[in-house]
C-alpha cells in the first residue's frame, strides 16, 4: 500500500511504504529445516504468494524448500500469483506419502 504525505503547502510530497505482516506457518521438515514451526514476515506492498516464499528462502535452513511448493492462506489452497494480505496466515505443505 502506498501513502503520500503532504508536509506544507508548497512541499513535494513524500512517499512511503507500508509493510504487511504475514504470519507463516511451516509444517513437518520445513519447520525442522528452519528451526520453528511460523514466522512472522514483512512483505512490501500488494504482496503475492511469492513475495512471501522469498522471503522465506532469504532465511538460513530454507533450501528444502522446492520452487513451488504447495501453499494455503488462510486454509484455502493457494497460487503464486495470489495476493497476500495483511495479516493473512500463509501455510507452506510439504509433500505427504501415505500408507
Amino acid at each position: 500500500m502506498l501513502f503520500r504525505a503532504q508536509l506544507r503547502p508548497g512541499d513535494r510530497p513524500v512517499e512511503f511504504f507500508h509493510m504487511a505482516t504475514v504470519r507463516v506457518l511451516l509444517f513437518a521438515s520445513y519447520a525442522e529445516a528452519l528451526g520453528t514451526s511460523s514466522l512472522e514476515i514483512e512483505v512490501g506492498a500488494e504482496p503475492r504468494v511469492r513475495d512471501v516464499l522469498a522471503s522465506v528462502r532469504a532465511r538460513a535452513g530454507a533450501t528444502q524448500l522446492p520452487p513451488s511448493p504447495l501453499v494455503a492462506i488462510n486454509e484455502r489452497y493457494a497460487r503464486l500469483d495470489d495476493p497476500v494480505g495483511e495479516r493473512d496466515e500463509v501455510a507452506i505443505i510439504p509433500p505427504v506419502a501415505g500408507g
